[in-house]
């Protein structure tokens, strides 16, 4: 029976994901599409091509409007893109995240008992990463004027109806949110009322806000009279935000509740525009941004997961399931230990982490006959003709790279049994994406995020402070790349995703959610090359998640953030004698309708010259074509 059962499972699993019929119906576009985290948004983005813009105009109009209507993310966060140019035919990265202030050491978080910084607040603050990104990426790569891109989100700001999941997100968090004045003062417009937050459909307005966006606005007017080229006035704005009379309230707000942030911090700071990593699947050319984000884990889990016929295992088969959970153990154990700033001291051995040979030698580590929990980092430095410095600091942790050796999990990495609901929220804390093309071959690829409630207001801004601070570590034998020091980035779980084929755009695609996002990207992109899916269908597919991993967010003890061994989330439509052989494999299920955040993607059809749209309904995700 079983030898029948294995034989079978190919068929079984592969051709329904093939036919299955679609929650949502796919988008279809020939000029352009517009994708994002609110239907609004969406409609910004569509609002943009109509006037004549290009994919990256469009993509900050949305960005604009999910900041200004608190999607999880606000203006004072981070933007990470990706941008295929296609008068270059190149694929370029955009790092918008921001930075540690002046003051941000391990030493000071120690003293205050944290073991990592704080989930929320002033001091959970790097600088505002998003304006500037936003201003580089339409001033270099975009066709309209900031007035006009900024157009809807003022608009919003001067009032929109407030969504059920934004209201209840402030109502939830309201004794938070009364800690910092002037969050209490936007949010909570019904003070001393039963429900203090605005109701689902209430007319939401953001007076500090519109005044923000008016001053880059006449900023740039105030350039272009002086006779600026289009590209100095989006500057001009940009020095205003981050040199002048704004930089200065939001500093002054950020400095009366708390934080460190000074001038001299936000003068510093800029976007960089960098090489996207790559690698090669099975003849797809597969783009991250680089290891200050987790993007290179899905690298590494393509690597090792090329060393097996997947499409012969059958879809979402326990082998498979079995597989991927394992190659994304292995990645995500590199993540936890090797990824850090790019731009900072020391130096991430990337070449080694993404070598198909030492891909090759992670792959024979998995082990067909359980769930392995003492899977941890391994030694890529030997892959790009170095020594591993980092030795003693492994074995300090309780890893020893001689896996013969070791028997058991370390005690520094192996978390309490119970997956708990403040757990899995942390495991899928925050974020949004946008995903815009058009006809002239502009891709963009965005994961933005930052400053979502409970949001801390830097003064009569109306800019949320981010909280991307939590993602530093203080303690080294976690990550010596990642700890916590002034101008330093977190590597942060941000990880927009492109794809060429035959040197061409074939996939733009990302999600929200936190340590789950290269999971979810992972197996929807073998979704649709392994599988066959169209975008609306692997975005909406089964998924699975891992908890064998270190969280990047949430929690200020090492306790709340260790990882659980053998955890894995499954969707409920998971056949029993898949649960079975899973829990014959030594796995703690648990089950959920929906095992990924909302999966927003492009495919290009060169084909017939169009363009897919896909976009899962598990949030508020939407898209429009054209």
């Amino acid at each position: 029976m079983k030898l029948l059962y294995a034989l079978l499972a190919p068929l079984v699993f592969s051709l329904p994901s093939i036919a299955q019929q679609t929650q949502k119906p796919p988008l279809h576009g020939k000029h352009w599409m517009a994708i994002t985290g609110k239907p609004l948004a969406a409609t910004a983005g569509a609002m943009t091509f109509q006037k004549g813009g290009n994919a990256v105009d469009a993509a900050c109009a949305m960005l604009a409007a999910t900041c200004t209507m608190w999607d999880v993310l606000s203006w004072g966060g981070e933007t990470q893109a990706l941008i295929y140019n296609p008068k270059t035919k190149k694929v370029i990265a955009i790092n918008a995240m921001g930075v540690a202030p002046t003051g941000a050491t391990a030493e000071f978080f120690k003293s205050k008992g944290y073991n990592f910084p704080p989930e929320n607040g002033p001091l959970a603050a790097t600088t505002p990463g998003t304006p500037g990104g936003l201003m580089h990426m339409l001033a270099n790569y975009g066709t309209l004027s900031l007035e006009q891109v900024l157009t809807p989100a003022m608009e919003m700001a001067a009032g929109y109806p407030i969504e059920a999941q934004t209201a209840n997100s402030i109502e939830k968090n309201k004794e938070l949110l009364k800690q910092w004045p002037y969050s209490k003062k936007l949010f909570l417009t019904h003070p001393g009322q039963p429900r203090e937050a605005p109701e689902a459909g209430e007319i939401f307005v953001q007076q500090n806000l519109l005044q923000t966006l008016t001053k880059l606005v006449e900023a740039e007017k105030a350039a272009l009279k002086q006779g600026k080229s289009r590209k100095q006035a989006i500057m001009a704005a940009y020095d205003r935000f981050y040199t002048g009379d704004i930089a200065q309230e939001f500093v002054r707000g950020s400095k009366e509740q708390g934080g460190l942030i000074t001038m001299q911090d936000l003068a510093r700071w800029k976007p960089l525009e960098e090489e996207p990593l790559m690698v090669n699947y099975k003849g797809i050319d597969v783009y991250k941004l680089q290891q200050w984000t987790q993007g290179p884990a899905m690298l590494q889990g393509l690597n090792i997961l090329e060393n097996f016929d997947l499409k012969a295992m059958g879809y979402n088969s326990s082998k498979y399931i079995h597989t991927v959970y394992q190659a994304m153990n292995l990645s995500f154990a590199d993540r936890d230990f090797y990824y850090g700033d790019s731009h900072a001291a020391p130096e991430e051995p990337i070449k080694g982490l993404l070598s198909k040979a030492y891909a090759k030698q992670r792959a024979r580590l998995i082990q067909y006959q359980k769930n392995d929990p003492r899977i941890g980092p391994g030694d890529p430095y030997p892959f790009e003709g170095k020594k591993n410095p980092y030795l003693k600091l492994l074995k300090a942790r309780g890893y020893e790279m001689d896996t013969t050796k070791r028997n058991f999990a370390p005690k520094h990495d192996v978390g309490n049994n119970s997956s708990t609901p403040e757990y899995q929220e942390r495991l899928w804390l925050g974020t949004t994406t946008m995903e815009a093309a058009d006809k002239e071959g502009w891709v963009v690829s965005i994961t933005p995020s930052g400053g979502w409630l409970p949001a801390c207001i830097a003064g009569n801004t109306g800019v949320g402070m981010s909280q991307r601070m939590q993602s530093f570590v203080l303690d080294p034998t976690l990550n010596p790349f990642n700890v916590v020091a002034p101008g330093k980035r977190p590597r942060v779980t941000l990880t927009p995703s492109m794809a060429l084929k035959d040197g061409k755009p074939f996939l733009s695609f990302a999600v929200q959610g936190g340590d789950t996002q290269d999971q979810n990207l992972l197996q929807f992109f073998l979704n649709v090359v392994e599988f066959g899916m169209t975008v609306q269908q692997a975005s909406e597919a089964p998924n699975f998640n891992t908890n064998q991993l270190w969280l990047s967010l949430g929690g200020s003890k090492t306790d709340d953030r260790k990882p659980k061994p053998g955890h894995i989330l499954l969707n409920n439509s998971t056949p029993e004698p898949v649960r079975a052989e899973l829990k014959k494999l030594g796995y703690t299920m648990s089950f959920d309708e929906r095992t990924s955040g909302p999966i927003n993607a492009i495919y290009f059809d060169w084909k017939h010259g169009s363009l897919w749209g896909g976009s899962s309904n598990h949030g508020e995700d939407y898209g429009i074509g054209w």
